[in-house]
């Protein structure tokens, strides 16, 4: 796919910026509701339940696993860039699984995973796993930590098993972000979730993910997205199940905003469908980014997810500049997430260095940009 000139490059980095910014504070307003009813947090935050940052993990703004290991997707498909440009062979499931060993790592397993080391040492290599506020634990999905520990070799064809958990497609956004055709965005995003989760629908709703903010991103509106990822979804083996939830989650989205009762007729959002389906109906009912990613943490369930998956299509569809600077300011770690949108904005839609910044001559952002991205 093409390269962009420099007016629609700043546009599309707005749009990748305000995916991971979205997607993080969609996920930090859920975050202090994430287990609680819909009758427990209208007691405690009245009629309207969550209007703003509630402090979770001991601050404001606080992020969960589920943003750490959207961060550790866009590192690993970054790396995954830089190696096919630089050897000219990758395998990009496979260098994404490396970078979720990185993030097993940070979460406190310190045992020899050497192969997700570089050089085979003691210490991840890269950037991104040095910042201290990646190694809190902020309630690890157990299928993802489990799969993890033994290896996380699980793919479409492999399942490592038979769970339809969402942990796959809180973590896909990043997916969209590579310049490549929406049936290969799909075929990565089913792939990666399927690191750890085997079931259809722990799979199939990343892949749909993936596409839905990869149209975003390329410019399409919210409608034609959802189709082209919808059309995708249609041609893939099992997919009924995942079908069904789309089409109710955006059909409810298209009579208005949805109230925390009729979010619970599309579940809790602790599977991947159900998130899903939620996500789009709060994303296609949102008249702005703040009114979308309220309702999708405002009802009974996993209020991170639903609230990242939102985040994640409106900040595509709106870009950073559309989300309040108040949110933007208080979420946690905003400069290092801003860093790797950035990032990835370069590595697949702008220019590069050829070499993948194995040497330090030209522009001061992309010195030591191997040193940054290895590329395994």
């Amino acid at each position: 796919m093409e390269r962009h000139d420099v007016q629609e490059f700043e546009i599309l980095t707005d749009r990748v910026v305000g995916c991971l910014l979205g997607g993080a504070i969609g996920d930090s307003l859920g975050a202090p509701i994430e287990f609680d009813s819909w009758e427990t947090i209208e007691r405690r935050h009245g009629p309207a339940g969550v209007t703003g940052f509630v402090e979770a993990s001991g601050q404001l703004g606080a992020i969960t696993d589920d943003t750490q290991m959207t961060l550790f997707t866009t590192e690993g498909l970054i790396r995954a860039s830089v190696r096919g440009r630089t050897k000219g062979i990758c395998h990009p499931p496979g260098v994404v699984r490396h970078a979720y060993l990185r993030w097993l790592w940070t979460q406190g397993n310190r045992d020899p995973l050497t192969d997700a080391f570089g050089g085979g040492g003691n210490v991840p290599d890269g950037w991104l796993v040095r910042l201290p506020e990646l190694h809190h634990q902020r309630a690890p999905g157990l299928t993802c930590t489990g799969e993890l520990k033994r290896g996380g070799n699980g793919s479409v064809d492999r399942p490592p098993n038979d769970s339809k958990g969402c942990g796959g497609v809180m973590r896909a956004a990043p997916v969209g972000f590579v310049n490549i055709p929406a049936a290969d965005r799909f075929e990565l995003g089913c792939e990666i979730a399927a690191i750890t989760h085997g079931h259809p629908c722990g799979y199939l709703p990343a892949g749909f993910l993936a596409v839905a903010v990869g149209e975003l991103i390329d410019g399409s509106g919210l409608p034609d997205a959802l189709d082209v990822a919808r059309r995708l979804l249609m041609s893939w083996e099992h997919c009924a199940e995942t079908l069904e939830a789309v089409d109710r989650g955006v059909q409810l989205g298209g009579r208005g905003a949805p109230t925390p009762g009729d979010l619970a007729e599309l579940g809790a959002g602790w599977t991947g469908e159900e998130a899903l389906s939620i996500g789009l109906a709060c994303a296609v009912s949102a008249r702005t980014f703040e009114t979308g990613v309220l309702a999708a943490v405002n009802h009974s369930g996993d209020s991170d997810s639903t609230g990242s998956i939102t985040g994640n299509l409106l900040g595509a569809l709106l870009g950073r500049s559309a989300i309040d600077d108040d949110w933007r300011q208080t979420v946690e770690l905003l400069d290092a997430m801003e860093t790797l949108a950035g990032h990835a904005a370069i590595e697949f839609h702008g220019e590069p260095p050829s070499d993948g910044g194995l040497s330090t001559e030209g522009s001061a952002e992309f010195d030591g940009w191997w040193e940054r991205y290895p590329g395994w």
